[in-house]
């Protein structure tokens, strides 16, 4: 099978850069396809009810996984790492640790989601109409966690070595399917949450094994060999050290959220119909500034392993000018289609709809501000520097919405849904302030350090 490498190393940035992330952001696109069938599909057949108990699960759900979806951005990182420095041996060990490390993973997760879903859900004062749902919705989830982690940490190591369309073609042929057995098991079987869970889990693990697949067939470095699979020592702790900063990043972010969940809890059932609509299309303004993350991630990473930082600095500037462009473009889109979008998720309350479109001008208007910070946190994370972007992400963004919650919302003239949801803009903003200055700093002592290394040999 004829790899799909590319050479971040030398050539043109404007175009190939957009080439590369519109594979990356599709691909996500496709996975929020997984959610949004969830949502648009129990909401058409079973109620807005059933679309709460979808959506109250998500925030806790990406709390407890994105710790270990984080090991497979360290994953990749090391897998670009080893490419941009020639080093093919350095490769092979951290794809063969990768998998089996996602395996585990995966077992921990699935014992830990079904064991205590209940108990969280109830602690997060999830409505009592909506709690039966939520848990069995995401107890099942769970039980295919391991498909799902498998799948991001081949795609994670494939995209590191230039080819985001094998993920694409494999996502997209998944969530086709993932789409139609929605529709067999909800409205055909007369099955409720359960069903779009048992569908998402059928998918996700036939998207894991046809990645598996892909990886045996490939011709370059990261070609896959399912009987030398071994956790390496050295490849398993550099996994770590910019894995789990990415990962403890992405729960507190997640965290966060769930604070947020929480107080969306307590304005009732209507409220949390609403807020699960918009924050699964939150989730698709999220993907597509997060593609340019992603792509930013995986050239500077090749491109300081190689000392090319003549480009690293053309890579990050535009790298942010496309996320804010792609930011400014969906952000208004969004808003202009507002009410419509949220009537797909949503067949059954005028409320919960109206909710939504006041959340949507306050949080996805602005969502360029966070594409901005989260360009950053990727050039960061590209250099080795995955443990600062994690202490600034989460004292900038989880910090300052966690402290908005328990001062100004506590307030009672500002105890609203509208107040809620200005910490957002807000954290995004101070938070990417701080990255830029981290960024001038991690910058220099990088290229410092790579001029020192070339004198020296």
């Amino acid at each position: 099978m004829k790899s799909k490498e590319r050479d971040m190393l030398r050539g043109s940035l404007v175009w190939p850069l957009v080439t590369y992330a519109i594979p990356i952001m599709l691909t996500s696109v496709l996975q929020l396809l997984f959610n949004a069938a969830d949502l648009i599909v129990v909401g058409r057949f079973c109620g807005s009810i059933s679309v709460a108990a979808v959506g109250a699960t998500g925030a806790i759900t990406n709390l407890i996984i994105n710790l270990f979806i984080g090991l497979s951005v360290g994953a990749g990182v090391a897998v670009a790492h080893g490419i941009g420095s020639r080093e093919a041996d350095t490769v092979f060990r951290t794809v063969h640790t990768a998998i089996p490390t996602a395996a585990i993973s995966g077992i921990f997760l699935t014992i830990f989601g079904v064991t205590f879903s209940a108990g969280i859900l109830e602690a997060m004062s999830t409505p009592e109409d909506v709690l039966p749902l939520a848990q069995k919705y995401m107890q099942i989830y769970f039980l295919g966690i391991t498909f799902n982690l498998v799948y991001n940490f081949c795609a994670s190591m494939v995209r590191a070595a230039g080819d985001t369309q094998t993920p694409l073609i494999i996502l997209t042929a998944a969530g086709i399917l993932n789409v139609i057995l929605n529709i067999v098991f909800v409205k055909g079987c007369g099955m409720n949450v359960d069903g779009v869970a048992w569908a998402t889990i059928i998918s996700q693990g036939l998207s894991s094994i046809a990645i598996l697949y892909v990886m045996t067939r490939r011709t370059d470095m990261c070609r896959l060999h399912l009987g030398k699979l071994h956790i390496y020592k050295a490849p398993l702790l550099k996994m770590l050290r910019i894995g789990i900063p990415a990962g403890i990043q992405s729960s507190m972010f997640s965290a966060s959220n769930v604070v947020i969940q929480s107080a969306v809890n307590s304005f009732g059932a209507i409220a949390v119909s609403g807020n699960a609509a918009v924050s699964n299309l939150e989730g698709f303004a999220y993907v597509i500034e997060n593609s340019f993350h992603q792509t930013a991630v995986n050239y500077v990473g090749q491109n300081s392993a190689a000392g090319r930082f003549d480009r690293v600095k053309k890579i990050s500037g535009l790298c942010i000018l496309y996320a804010v462009i792609a930011g400014i473009i969906t952000g208004v889109g969004m808003n202009l289609f507002a009410r419509p979008l949220l009537s797909l998720y949503i067949t059954d309350s005028e409320e919960a709809i109206s909710i939504g479109v006041a959340r949507m001008a306050i949080t996805v208007l602005p969502y360029f501000l966070f594409g901005m910070q989260d360009v950053v946190t990727g050039i960061l994370r590209g250099m080795g520097a995955s443990f600062l972007s994690m202490i600034i992400t989460v004292l900038g963004i989880c910090g300052i919405r966690i402290l908005w919650i328990y001062t100004i919302f506590r307030i009672p003239a500002y105890h609203t849904q509208q107040c809620l949801y200005i910490s957002y803009p807000l954290s995004w903003v101070l938070t990417f302030i701080v990255q830029m200055i981290a960024f001038i700093v991690v910058f220099h002592k990088c290229e410092t350090r790579a001029k020192r290394t070339v004198i020296e040999d």
